[in-house]
């Protein structure tokens, strides 16, 4: 089962770390971003949304509990995500430049968007790291209706 969750959205921050480990970057989206999760006998998986203009919303965060990997829970929150906003036109998502991330989000039908340079080494206090691989740009990928 999918829900929004309308109150406490820190009460998942352990989880949201997972996907966005500096949790003032997180604050500066969870509130005014709508949170969903996916629950199935225990929280598995959870995202924030947020709407950038009209038509067009931002998957800010996606995180899948560990053990919960590679069973379809991100890409169920994500078509979940894409079918709840009528007027979505484009979702896009920011991710690191790595290829489990990136094949993630084209197995989720996104196609490439546009890059935002530096973005990592800016924004961030400390060097981020994925699959042994600094992150250093931001890949924009968008799923269009």
């Amino acid at each position: 089962m999918i829900r929004k969750v309308e109150e406490n959205k820190k009460r998942y921050l352990a989880l949201l770390l997972l996907a966005d480990e500096q949790e003032d970057m997180i604050d500066k989206y969870l509130e005014r971003g709508e949170m969903f999760v996916l629950d199935e006998g225990g929280v598995k998986a959870a995202c924030v949304v947020t709407k950038e203009a009209d038509g067009a919303y931002e998957l800010k965060n996606i995180a899948v509990v560990p053990d919960c990997r590679r069973m379809g829970y991100g890409k169920r929150l994500i078509d979940h995500v894409f079918l709840h906003y009528a007027d979505c036109e484009v979702l896009y998502v920011g991710t690191g430049d790595v290829p489990s991330s990136l094949c993630f989000y084209r197995k989720c039908g996104f196609v490439a968007s546009h890059r935002v340079k530096d973005f990592f080494t800016d924004h961030y206090g400390h060097v981020m790291m994925e699959d042994g691989k600094q992150l250093v740009d931001m890949v924009y990928l968008k799923r269009e209706r």
